[in-house]
């Protein structure tokens, strides 16, 4: 069957993936693998621009990002799975951008302003993690997707994308469109835009150690879920508690299949008479549900990290293969394709 078109995403390996980057962007994936020619890079070098010391944390996390992903059902003969730091166009389209870019503009990057302040960085921000915004153009744009799945929080990213694909046009092109304009496909109805954390004080993220990993445990889900941030008005189950800004609910209201009775139960809660260990043990049932499959796959994959290398190594060939026609067509635009 034909393709639509072509999809591109990737994962930071920066430790194994959570329930944020499910609902943001892995579902997606799951879908999309079926109708679209699909890549998914595992970013090293945008990992290192916050990890250069702790680079065993980047190399051990690219196993564990590959196999959470496959787990959740992606399928390595649909997607090509490959290595950032693997495919060297990347690193030459990367520095044909970084001239096309201010520095104001990128200090602009919202992204890049609430990523900044969460690692407390202030005026010692390293190089690499302000320019990663044009490396991440460089990687979507090497591949000219049609679409790119991601979560509304990375609309920025693709706003400096389609930036950079647009000048690019205008000063190389010679009327001739390089650079078609990227698509965002974000979840369906809003899912995921910013999953909170089990604390609900922010989005659901590894670094702030708030987060539901796929690979967890049937106890690591109850302890967690148990911990989840309710309602501190909701003292007694009698008393009336508030649903706005109750993590449980808001979990309840994403991977709850039976809405109709998340909505009857959002109802006892406003009323009172419903305690949070009820709902919070419903909660704990749904995700362990889902993630049965994910961990038992999980498991069984993690025993052969030599398929998982051999998963890479040959998506490595398809993606430098696309890569290098698209720095080949950037260089005899620009007029350095000197031989």
């Amino acid at each position: 069957m034909a393709k639509k078109g072509i999809a591109l995403t990737g994962d930071r390996p920066t430790g194994k993936l959570h329930l944020g980057h499910y609902i943001g962007s892995i579902k997606q994936r799951v879908v999309l693998q079926d109708d679209y020619e699909q890549f998914v890079m595992v970013a090293d070098m945008q990992a290192l621009t916050h990890n250069a010391e702790n680079t065993e944390k980047v190399r051990n996390s690219v196993l564990e990002v590959t196999l959470d992903n496959i787990a959740a059902g992606l399928d390595p003969t649909k997607t090509t799975f490959f290595i950032q730091s693997k495919i060297e166009g990347l690193a030459f389209l990367t520095a044909i951008f970084e001239t096309l870019v201010t520095l104001g503009r990128l200090t602009q990057n919202p992204t890049v302003k609430t990523e900044m302040k969460e690692k407390g960085y202030g005026t010692n921000v390293p190089v690499g993690f302000l320019t990663h915004p044009i490396s991440q153009a460089a990687d979507i744009l090497a591949f000219k997707p049609d679409i790119v799945p991601v979560g509304e929080d990375q609309l920025p990213m693709i706003e400096q994308t389609n930036e950079i694909a647009e000048k690019i046009n205008r000063l190389y092109g010679n009327g001739k469109e390089i650079f078609k304009k990227v698509k965002a496909s974000l979840p369906p109805g809003g899912e995921g835009a910013r999953l909170p954390g089990i604390d609900g004080k922010a989005k659901m993220s590894k670094s702030l150690g708030n987060a539901i990993y796929l690979s967890d445990g049937v106890t690591d889900i109850e302890q967690k879920v148990m911990a989840m941030y309710t309602d501190p008005g909701h003292i007694h189950a009698q008393d009336p508690g508030k649903v706005e800004g109750n993590v449980v609910f808001t979990y309840l209201s994403i991977f709850d299949p039976n809405q109709n009775e998340v909505n009857e139960l959002k109802k006892a809660y406003q009323k009172g008479g419903l305690g949070d260990v009820e709902i919070k043990k419903r909660l704990i049932g749904i995700l362990n549900t889902l993630l049965d499959p994910i961990r038992e796959k999980r498991e069984y994959l993690a025993k052969k990290p030599e398929y998982i290398l051999e998963v890479l190594k040959e998506g490595e060939k398809v993606a430098a293969a696309r890569v290098n026609e698209t720095a080949r067509e950037v260089r005899e635009a620009i007029g350095i394709q000197y031989y």
